[in-house]
């Protein structure tokens, strides 16, 4: 994440009164230390997890574990849920996460490159999905 998409996002979420919850994987937590780079973060980032191991996905951060199973660590609906979770365990207002393949080598079939970003906040009133 740039120095200036940081910002934006921390100046964003300050001045909403909103707060965000981070899991990284294929960056190694680097999104969360982008953020917390920009002055003023410490109000909105709750703080951040990285969620490395698969089994550490379902412990810590509540995703299914069947669904790893079936899917493996690299999928949409993984990266949803473990975004689901941060922001759950952070108690914050958005939860950020994201899981792919770094390499050198495909994982759970997934090409090399392969990643997923979620971001899950609480829906409105009224709304459906």
């Amino acid at each position: 994440m740039s120095p200036s998409v940081a910002a934006d996002l921390v100046a964003r979420l300050s001045a909403t009164g909103h707060t965000v919850g981070c899991c990284g994987v294929v960056d190694r937590g680097l999104v969360t230390a982008a953020l917390t780079d920009v002055a003023g973060a410490s109000v909105v980032v709750r703080g951040g997890v990285l969620a490395y191991a698969t089994d550490l996905k379902a412990s810590v951060l509540g995703v299914d574990a069947v669904l790893l199973t079936q899917t493996g660590a690299v999928d949409a609906d993984v990266a949803e849920q473990m975004a689901s979770g941060v922001r759950s365990l952070m108690k914050a207002t958005y939860g950020l996460a994201h899981t792919g393949v770094a390499g050198p080598d495909q994982v759970d079939g997934r090409p090399v490159g392969t990643v997923f970003v979620a971001v899950v906040g609480q829906e409105p009133r009224g709304s459906r999905r």
